[in-house]
């Protein structure tokens, strides 16, 4: 039996020197030969995926020996922060050097790295596209208006349909490119494949509402619609939900929406630029929820492209028995009953000096 047991710790021994062994081998480089010798790996870690996933991304381009012990090394060294992104990485690096560099995020030096901001317009991305790329604004504005490459999306995309194609939207995409931080390979990097690049993930996002989409009375393009009104009347998560909510009171009295922020649109005028004249408030467009003809409608389409929290408050709007807001100069919302309370608000707002107004 003594026989026995020495055996079995011998065996254990073995075992436990040979997993000790493999790590510490699996921590070197996959290549012996100096960095110099070897070409470089690009790599493409996309955004959003986990440690395991990046291991195992890094182990199928022969960057690292083994995805097995990159988990291991990262859970027994507390390694957290690894950047998205396209990097260069030579096989002669170690682990640790690796990981480092990805932590730091020391990506590939050619790579273009665009923020897309929340509440922005097509016209204000396409300005964005044609200062970090080599593109022009006017490339942008022609790729929306090839069919041939809408119909295609719209093909390939569950949440785009027939609606962007409405000849009164003045750009398809508006309201369907997903505010965030974006990476691509370099300044020549197409129109399209920006768009690609931001639909696929518009499409991981709006993946996890799709019940929701489908329970609701209105279209995929129409809650859109709302996501950009609220993105643009209000600041919190908690405004945002309760403009909604008055917003469909309206609808359901069929009032008009009267928001401000449509007509400002309509007009192709950047909030801030200046104030609106009577005559555009009061003009007839699919747009303008001030103007004529709008009792109880939305505008045609998004009026620019609203973040995951304004998406988010229109699918969980707040119930509420008030039928106007408005916004004081610091943005803060203030929600009331009527016409009547409505206009002592704003008399109020301007009694404090909270009224914005245009130098």
């Amino acid at each position: 039996m003594k026989k026995l047991i020495i055996g079995i710790v011998a065996i254990i021994l073995v075992i436990i020197i040979g997993i000790f062994a493999w790590y510490n081998s699996s921590l070197k480089p996959v290549s012996k030969l100096p960095v110099e010798e070897n070409e470089l790996i690009r790599v493409e870690i996309e955004k959003g995926l986990g440690t395991n996933q990046i291991a195992k991304v890094l182990e199928k381009n022969n960057v690292i020996k083994s995805a097995t012990a990159m988990k291991i090394y990262t859970s027994l060294n507390d390694v957290t922060g690894l950047q998205a992104g396209i990097y260069d990485f030579n096989n002669s690096e170690d682990l640790e050097t690796i990981l480092n560099r990805i932590v730091n995020g020391e990506v590939a030096i050619d790579e273009v790295k665009i923020t897309f901001i929340e509440g922005k317009n097509i016209r204000w991305i396409a300005k964005t596209i044609a200062k970090n790329t080599n593109n022009t604004e006017q490339d942008v504005f022609n790729l929306l208006e090839d069919e041939a490459y809408i119909d295609e999306l719209i093909n390939k995309y569950w949440f785009l349909t027939d609606e962007i194609k409405d000849d009164r939207i003045y750009y398809p995409l508006e309201g369907y490119l997903l505010p965030d931080t974006y990476i691509f390979e370099n300044k020549d990097v197409s129109v399209k494949t920006i768009f690609n690049v931001i639909l696929n993930f518009t499409d991981k996002y709006l993946t996890k509402y799709k019940d929701a989409f489908a329970n609701n009375s209105m279209s995929i393009h129409q809650l859109l619609t709302m996501a950009s009104l609220c993105e643009l009347e209000g600041k919190s998560l908690e405004d945002r939900k309760e403009i909604i909510g008055v917003f469909y009171n309206r609808i359901v009295e069929k009032m008009s929406l009267g928001s401000d922020v449509t007509t400002y649109y309509a007009f192709k005028v950047d909030m801030g630029d200046r104030d609106l004249t009577v005559k555009e408030l009061n003009s007839e467009n699919p747009y303008n929820t001030r103007g004529p003809n709008m009792a109880g409608k939305i505008p045609v389409g998004p009026i620019c492209n609203p973040s995951k929290e304004a998406i988010d408050a229109t699918l969980n709007y707040t119930p509420t028995d008030a039928f106007y807001f408005v916004a004081d100069k610091n943005g803060d919302v203030y929600f009331t009953k009527n016409n009547n309370e409505h206009v002592k608000m704003i008399q109020k707002l301007k009694r404090e000096g909270k009224w914005f107004t245009y130098n």
